[in-house]
């Protein structure tokens, strides 16, 4: 199967609150969207690696995406080295994406970052036909995806562009709170972190709102990008 977009995340739950608008617009669309987990997110004080599975499957459902994946890579101690690399370079060559979105440039939990780099750096040397790759027994071929666009997490990074997701905003709420043990629950008796505010959960609505504000529509969901994007008129800008 190929897929139209991959959305990649350090961790599971890092592709609901980031970019979820935008693969549920997609997946409206008709379009083909697959989600790739680097780790399970056994680290996280709240829950288990047991329970982010079945809630990342919950949400996977939630945005009708074709695919999604895990390659349980260490959380917190990944590193972007060969190793790691080639087992994107598989996932990459196996779907063939048009369009990868990933973590954040820079941002407050480390794996944020190094998975942002890491992710960019396989999906060039995807393309280079003298690294050989087998998966599931089958000899791959080299694929490059033609666009990669870094979501935005924790910090307010300044977006290089803004989907409009006006319409898609309860379907990413929904697949967020798929992810039961991690946010708000008044009710919970786990240990409170950052993210497990009220006022955290609260932000993903704001976040959306304000940036919706910027473009002139309801809610948006901001990007940055590694090259400049092209446009074929002036008059497909919205």
């Amino acid at each position: 199967m190929k897929l139209d977009i991959l959305a990649i995340g350090a961790h599971p739950d890092d592709v609901e609150l980031s970019c979820s608008g935008t693969l549920a617009k997609e997946v409206d669309k008709g379009k083909k969207v697959g989600i790739l987990d680097l780790t399970r997110g056994e680290l996280g004080t709240r829950g288990t690696a047991e329970t982010r599975d079945q809630e990342a499957k919950n949400a996977a459902e939630i945005l009708g995406v074709r695919v999604r994946k895990n390659l349980e890579f260490s959380d917190g101690f990944f590193s972007n080295n060969t190793a790691h690399q080639l087992e994107i370079i598989k996932i990459l060559r196996k779907y063939r994406p048009d369009v990868v979105l990933c973590n954040a440039i820079h941002d407050r939990h480390i794996d944020h970052g190094k998975g942002s780099r890491l992710v960019s750096d396989a999906c060039f040397l995807s393309g280079l036909k003298k690294i050989e790759t087998i998966y599931e027994g089958n000899s791959q071929k080299e694929w490059r995806p033609k666009h990669i666009y870094h979501y935005i997490q924790w910090y307010d990074i300044e977006p290089d562009f803004v989907v409009d997701i006006s319409g898609f905003m309860e379907k990413k709420l929904e697949s967020v709170k798929a992810y039961k043990t991690q946010f708000f629950d008044q009710g919970s008796k786990e240990p409170n972190t950052p993210i497990s505010s009220s006022n955290f959960i609260d932000s993903v609505t704001y976040r959306a709102r304000n940036l919706g504000r910027i473009i002139g529509t309801e809610h948006g969901e901001g990007f940055t990008v590694e090259r400049y994007p092209a446009v074929d008129s002036i008059l497909d800008l919205i």
